[in-house]
């Protein structure tokens, strides 16, 4: 039984479908809409005037932060920041029209979806071009474009993006010691191997 307390809260302007399901203590702020069969998890937070598509899935403990657009379909880990105005997109060859000039329908284009790791976060205004994945616990700068694959831990700033560094779960860039990658708030320790990077412990 989900006591009072841990009901979402949905405020009186957000445009929530009924398909939708929508986790415990989860809030959704005004403005906000969420799309049928979407699904958030538990404890997330959707920003002022946030798009969430149809099918689209949330992991718990997520951020979407005001006028993210998180178009279908998206498949979010727990723990993932969208930053303002940050767009995770779906359409490889957008057109409004066909090419003999008919409105374009649902049926005449394939939807493909972002996919983003535990924990990963995507700055403000940035664009995330589908199909990719963004890694777990990687950080995309705010305004940079991303157009492929992000491994986990990776710090990709910039159009489009590239790999300028690693980050840790804390979010701070890594420093190198030796052969080993350093947390410098937490004191975490990676390894990296074949372009990718591992924690220690």
């Amino acid at each position: 039984m989900v006591s009072h307390t841990d009901q979402p809260f949905i405020a009186a302007t957000a445009d929530v479908s009924e398909g939708a399901q929508v986790g415990e203590r989860t809030k959704v702020w005004h403005l906000a809409q969420v799309r049928e069969g979407a699904v958030l998890g538990a404890d997330c937070i959707v920003g002022r005037g946030a798009y969430v598509g149809p099918g689209v899935e949330i992991g718990e403990g997520s951020k979407l932060q005001n006028y993210a657009l998180v178009y279908e379909p998206a498949r979010l880990a727990r723990g993932v920041f969208i930053g303002p105005a940050a767009v995770l997109t779906n359409d490889e060859y957008p057109r409004a029209i066909t090419p003999e000039g008919q409105l374009k329908s649902a049926d005449d284009w394939d939807a493909v979806g972002v996919e983003i790791g535990e924990g990963a976060s995507i700055g403000a205004r940035a664009v995330c071009i589908a199909p990719v994945r963004v890694g777990a616990w990687a950080l995309v700068a705010a305004g940079a474009v991303v157009t492929k694959d992000v491994p986990d831990f990776a710090l990709v700033v910039g159009v489009p993006a590239r790999r300028i560094g690693w980050v840790g779960r804390a979010g701070r860039p890594l420093a190198q010691e030796g052969d080993d990658w350093v947390c410098p708030a937490t004191g975490e320790r990676y390894r990296e191997s074949a372009g990718t990077l591992h924690p220690l412990s």
